[in-house]
């Protein structure tokens, strides 16, 4: 039962175990919004990635983004919330104390006493949901929707809560350890950017991998510009929510992740110049995700001038990281490790150098011995072995979910040829993200692939005009009239 009463100023006064506290009011609105600013950006990712992609897969993207918050929603309701932040969690996952959400009320949360375990509950689902989505960008334009569903509740068992509870939970090895990650550099970005590459590497390349037929430029840049709005706007509470209080480092981790951003869109985008003497939108927008994937674990720990650093080292380090995949000859559709494990290295790299104790005192009550600038050499070791170890977790694991599922009937998640062909869109959903989606330019003749010259391109269905028709049929058409 609550057991709550309230101060003259309408804080709330809780008694719990025998103890009393307050609440105040700001720092749950603070906490409540901020919740709000992360679910904006779970569709941000959907549009961010179908910007990039070929229009016959746009929807997909945007869809999964949806799938995503509801299937996470029901996991964490079920037992995500308890294996990650449970009090009696082991230094690796939880235990089933919150099944259901059972108990989980007015009790000071594992996560920090200014807020409720009801109210850090919220904040951390978006945490969890918006992480598979990062992944499973690595399925685009080759994989069935449905095994998906599966895999987004089991991955999310197995892969994100031990992960966030070793790294935020209390009782987790890292956390006990010394380890410093202020928003999620390894439990959101290393995890969800080491299982993109193990998805790559399974569902293997795409069909027409190595020709000019995947050397196409994004759909939609207006898209990819969309997706990157509501990702920097959101990620204000990302990480400013992530102080869980309404205070001075709250104030700091925004200054620090703006500035970030900033700095690696305009990093990425010189890069690019470099090499085409164009101005890339979409150039500005990776790096500024880059910038701000760096800077999650460091926000509350970094001051400005580092954040600058920060915003330089990701947006060059990820925008030459994404050479890997032509070295390695692996088809990361989306550049989702470089940008994301790449970048999220990069920034537990950068916080084990400039994490000052002066910036995560800013709330009068953290106290850490700080990074390389307050002389506690250590620190670097710990970001080093924290970041090695979500990166080998998430890989192995995810591998043997994906093959795991590979076996079992009806969960495969690889799509087939003519599905490529057609688009993920029409022959896995029968909608498309626009009333036309013109294929003449990436449907070759089939008898490029069967032998059988008398047939042009695959079957289209719904709104989509037909795509099947015969050789002789298409040579009169070009015929010019008499």
């Amino acid at each position: 039962m609550v057991n709550i009463s309230f101060t003259p100023s309408e804080d709330i006064i809780y008694s719990y175990d025998g103890t009393q506290g307050v609440y105040n009011l700001g720092d749950i609105a603070w906490t409540l919004a901020s919740t709000a600013l992360v679910w904006i950006m779970i569709p941000g990712v959907g549009f961010f990635y179908s910007g990039l992609l070929r229009r016959k897969n746009a929807l997909s993207m945007i869809y999964l983004s949806m799938m995503t918050v509801a299937m996470v929603s029901f996991q964490w309701f079920f037992w995500g919330y308890s294996l990650a932040f449970s009090d009696g969690a082991s230094r690796f996952i939880g235990d089933l104390r919150y099944f259901g959400l059972k108990g989980v009320l007015d009790q000071p949360s594992i996560g920090s006493s200014r807020v409720p375990a009801l109210v850090f509950c919220v904040f951390q689902l978006m945490f969890a949901a918006i992480t598979p989505m990062i992944a499973i960008g690595a399925v685009a334009e080759r994989s069935r929707l449905g095994p998906l569903l599966v895999f987004v509740f089991v991955w999310s068992t197995l892969v994100y809560d031990p992960i966030a509870c070793w790294t935020w939970n209390s009782n987790g090895w890292s956390s006990r350890l010394g380890g410093l990650d202020f928003a999620g550099g390894t439990p959101v970005h290393i995890s969800s950017g080491t299982a993109a590459l193990a998805i790559s590497l399974y569902l293997g390349r795409r069909r027409g991998y190595g020709t000019e037929r995947l050397a196409y430029k994004p759909h939609n840049s207006t898209y990819v510009v969309i997706g990157t709005v509501f990702l920097w706007f959101g990620w204000f509470g990302f990480n400013g929510g992530s102080a869980l209080s309404a205070n001075l480092r709250a104030t700091m981790a925004c200054i620090v992740t703006n500035l970030a951003a900033s700095v690696g869109g305009l990093t990425w985008m010189l890069w690019d110049w470099r090499l085409e003497r164009k101005w890339s939108v979409v150039g500005f927008c990776s790096g500024a995700i880059a910038g701000l994937v760096a800077i999650t674990p460091g926000s509350g720990f970094v001051g400005a001038p580092a954040a600058v650093l920060f915003g330089f080292m990701a947006g060059t380090v990820c925008n030459f990281a994404t050479q890997l995949k032509f070295i390695f000859k692996y088809d990361d559709t989306l550049d989702i490790f470089a940008s994301h494990a790449i970048g999220g290295i990069v920034g537990n790299v950068l916080t084990g150098l400039f994490a000052q104790a002066s910036v995560a005192g800013a709330d009068g009550v953290t106290v850490i011995p700080g990074g390389w600038l307050d002389h506690h050499w250590k620190q670097l070791g710990i970001q080093l072995a924290d970041s090695v170890s979500g990166l080998s977790y998430s890989f192995v694991v995810t591998t043997i979910i994906l093959w795991a599922m590979h076996y079992i009937p009806g969960l495969r998640l690889r799509c087939d040829e003519e599905t490529e062909i057609v688009g993920v869109d029409d022959a896995e959903m029968g909608e498309f993200a626009y009333d036309y989606v013109g294929l003449d330019t990436e449907i070759p003749i089939r008898g490029e692939y069967n032998g059988n010259s008398d047939v042009i391109g695959a079957t289209g269905g719904s709104r989509e005009p037909p795509h099947s028709q015969s050789l002789q049929e298409s040579e009169v058409e070009k015929v010019p009239p008499a």
